[in-house]
């Protein structure tokens, strides 16, 4: 099915909107093929400031119709206490408020960004969109990760080559509690680590020792400027390490 015969069968349809390359590239789709689509982005603090400045920015850029939905994903013990399945948890609280969103605004059908690069396997936030029923028309589609980078480019998209992004609640280890004070410290750490030229890396919260994950195109350039890193974390963590495992995935 190619996703111009998704939104023909589908003509209004709610999206869980990120502002991450999937998400923008699916709101442009919908559009493009005509549908009535309106995008949700759920705000809460396990998102940093640039997430919701870029889905701001590419649904005005479109002219697409957005609803900033702010939820305190902490008030739930189940996601703050940080099992591993914390996200089955955190994905059913925040679709679940796109759900109810959507259905105020007329919208039956939920769309949310998985591409057919993204391995359902055992992972705990897949679990949630299938049990609410979320549809995934880029995997419909047979569209891969590569694939959406390449159309989105064709389209013009700002988000043609932006790096994938987990929320800032996978930085803290499974079983550790989440709280807002370690959230806080990690997106300005990875902030800081942004002024400095960096862009596809992690920063894990590690009993207050701050491990950064490097590409192997950054990890030369770390110890370069370590001085520089140490300067820019200073008061954050207790300690910095870098993982000398070279970065890959989205995790």
């Amino acid at each position: 099915m190619e996703l111009k015969d998704f939104f023909k069968e589908h003509p209004k349809v709610a999206l869980g909107f990120s502002g991450g390359v999937d998400s923008v590239y699916l709101l442009y789709a919908g559009l493009k093929a005509g549908a009535d689509i309106k995008a949700y982005y759920v705000k809460t603090a396990f998102q940093p400031a640039f997430e919701l400045a870029d889905a701001v920015r590419a649904a005005g850029e479109m002219g697409a119709s957005l609803e900033i939905i702010e939820l305190d994903a902490l008030a739930d013990d189940k996601v703050r206490m940080n099992p591993p399945d914390r996200c089955y948890y955190c994905k059913m609280r925040i679709f679940s408020a796109v759900a109810a969103a959507a259905l105020r605004d007329g919208y039956d059908v939920l769309l949310d960004g998985t591409n057919a690069s993204d391995d359902a396997g055992d992972r705990p936030g897949m679990k949630a969109i299938k049990e609410l029923k979320v549809l995934s028309p880029l995997k419909e589609a047979g569209l891969t990760k590569a694939d959406v980078r390449r159309l989105s480019k064709e389209a013009g998209l700002f988000t043609w080559d932006k790096p994938s992004y987990a929320c800032l609640a996978t930085r803290i280890p499974a079983g550790e509690e989440i709280t807002e004070d370690k959230l806080a410290r990690t997106e300005k750490a990875e902030e800081a680590l942004k002024s400095l030229g960096f862009r596809d890396f992690r920063i894990r919260y590690m009993g207050g020792t701050g491990k950064l994950q490097l590409t192997a195109t950054d990890m030369e350039k770390a110890f370069a400027v370590r001085k520089e890193i140490k300067k820019a974390l200073d008061g954050l963590y207790d300690g910095i390490v870098i993982d000398l495992e070279e970065r890959n995935g989205s995790d």
